[in-house]
C-alpha cells in the first residue's frame, strides 16, 4: 500500500490502480461492442423470446458468480491477487471469438457462461488488489477511477459498434448476423491487449494480518455490518434484472439499432464522467449516503421505463441510468472494504459480487415472465418488470436508511 501522506487527488493513486483501470478500459472496449448487442442478436437473428433471454443472462451470471466467492477466498488464502485476475481476463478473451460461430441460443449460453466464469475468477481478486494498493482515505477515488476507466472503455466500444452499424445497416430496427460477426472479430484485439497490460504491469501487494487462522470460506467470521449490507444489496438486486431488458424495452418503443447504440454511448459517457467525482465525494461525505442517492435515482428511472411511451424517453432515461451507476458502483465497492479487515477483503468481495450475481438468475427470469409470461399465461406486459424493480429498490432504500 502507498505510504505517502503528502500526495492528493490522482497523484495519490499507485501503479496498480492505473494498470487495473487500463485493463478494464481495454476489456470493456471489447465486451461492450458485442455483449450489449447480444440480446438483439438473440431476438432479431435467432428468434429467441424474452423469457429465454432472461434465462441465458441470469443463468450465466448466477452460475459464474459462485466462482467469485471461491476466487476471492483463494486470493486471501494465497495472499496473491494478480495471477487469479490475469487468469480470469485470459479465459474471457479466449471465449469471445466463439460467438462468431454460434447458430442457436444454447451455443450463446455456453459462450456467455464461459465468459462469465472468467469474470467470476477475476472480479474479487481484482477489487481486493485495488483495495490493498491504496490508502483508506483515497479508496473511494481509486474505485471511482476504475469505474470511470471501465465505463470509458465501454463508450469507446459502443462508438465502434455504432460506426459499424451506420456503415452497414443505417436506420435498421433489427440487427443482422453479418454486423454482429464483424464486431466479434474486432473485439478480439482490445481483449488480448488487456491481458498483456495486466500481466506485465500489475504487482501483488503484501497483506499483513493479525489473524491466527487462515481465512474461512464462510460468512460466520464477517463483521455483522457487512452481513446486513449484503442482505440489503441482495434484496435490491432481485429487482435489478439484466440490462438486456432495458435495451429490448427501448427497441419495443421503436428505437433503431443505431439508436440503441447511441443510447448506450450516452449512458457510458454519463457513467464515466460521474464515477470519479462520485467516488471522491464518498471519501468526504460517506459511502452510505451516496448509495442511498443512487438507489433513489434507480427507482425513479425504472418507474420511468415502466411508464414511457416514446423512443426518445428511453434514451433520456438510459442517460440518467448512468448517473445511478456512477453514484452507486464505486461507493459500494469502497464501502465493502470499509466494513471488513484487510485479510478478509478477497473473500468479502467474492461474497458481495456473488450475492449480486446469484440474484441475477431469479431477477432476470422474473422479468422475462412478468413481460411475456410462461406457458399459457401471457404476462403483465413490457412495463411490469420495471415496476417490480422500482418497488424492490424502495424497500432496500428504506432498510439501508434505517440502519446506521
Amino acid at each position: 500500500m502507498s505510504t505517502s501522506t503528502e500526495r492528493t487527488g490522482l497523484r495519490a493513486l499507485p501503479r496498480n490502480v492505473w494498470v487495473v483501470t487500463a485493463t478494464s478500459f481495454l476489456t470493456d472496449i471489447s465486451s461492450e461492442m458485442v455483449f450489449n448487442l447480444l440480446p438483439l442478436f438473440l431476438a432479431n437473428v435467432l428468434g429467441v423470446k424474452t423469457n429465454v433471454i432472461g434465462l441465458i443472462e441470469g443463468l450465466a451470471e448466477t452460475t459464474a458468480s459462485l466462482l467469485k466467492v471461491f476466487s476471492g477466498w483463494l486470493s486471501d488464502r494465497l495472499r496473491q491477487r494478480k495471477n487469479l485476475t490475469v487468469l480470469g481476463y485470459g479465459l474471457s478473451t479466449l471465449m469471445k471469438p466463439l460467438l462468431y460461430l454460434v447458430t442457436s441460443w444454447p451455443g450463446v449460453l455456453v459462450v456467455r457462461f464461459a465468459d462469465r466464469v472468467g469474470k467470476g475468477i477475476r472480479t474479487a481478486p481484482r477489487d481486493a488488489l485495488i483495495a490493498d494498493s491504496i490508502e483508506p482515505r483515497h479508496r473511494g477515488l481509486a474505485f471511482g477511477l476504475h469505474r470511470a476507466g471501465d465505463t470509458l472503455g465501454a463508450m469507446v466500444g459502443l462508438i465502434i459498434a455504432l460506426l459499424v452499424v451506420l456503415g452497414t445497416q443505417s436506420g435498421a430496427v433489427t440487427l443482422s448476423r453479418e454486423v454482429f460477426q464483424t464486431l466479434v472479430l474486432i473485439s478480439i484485439i482490445p481483449a488480448g491487449l488487456a491481458v498483456l497490460v495486466l500481466a506485465l504491469g500489475a504487482r501483488d501487494v503484501p497483506v499483513t494480518t493479525t489473524a491466527a487462522r487462515p481465512p474461512e470460506l464462510s460468512l460466520r467470521g464477517m463483521p455483522p455490518a457487512f452481513r446486513r449490507f449484503l442482505l440489503i444489496v441482495a434484496l435490491f438486486t432481485l429487482g435489478n434484472s439484466a440490462d438486456a431488458f432495458l435495451i429490448l424495452r427501448a427497441q419495443e418503443r421503436g428505437l433503431s439499432v443505431a439508436g440503441v447504440l447511441g443510447m448506450l454511448v450516452t449512458f457510458n459517457l454519463v457513467y464515466a464522467l460521474i464515477s470519479g467525482p462520485a467516488g471522491a465525494l464518498s471519501d468526504r461525505v460517506g459511502r452510505r449516503r451516496l448509495i442511498l442517492i443512487g438507489w433513489t435515482v434507480y427507482g425513479l428511472i425504472y418507474l420511468g421505463f415502466a411508464l414511457m411511451t416514446e423512443a426518445w424517453q428511453a434514451w433520456a432515461l438510459y442517460a440518467l441510468y448512468g448517473l445511478y451507476y456512477g453514484t452507486f458502483e464505486g461507493a459500494a465497492k469502497a464501502y465493502v472494504a470499509d466494513l471488513v479487515p484487510a485479510e478478509q477483503r478477497g473473500t468479502a468481495y467474492g461474497v458481495y459480487n456473488a450475492a449480486v450475481g446469484l440474484m441475477a438468475l431469479p431477477a432476470s427470469v422474473i422479468a422475462g415472465v412478468l413481460w411475456q409470461g410462461v406457458g399459457g399465461w401471457t404476462g403483465f406486459g413490457a412495463g411490469a418488470p420495471f415496476v417490480f424493480g422500482a418497488a424492490l429498490a424502495l424497500v432496500a432504500l428504506a432498510l439501508l436508511a434505517a440502519r446506521r
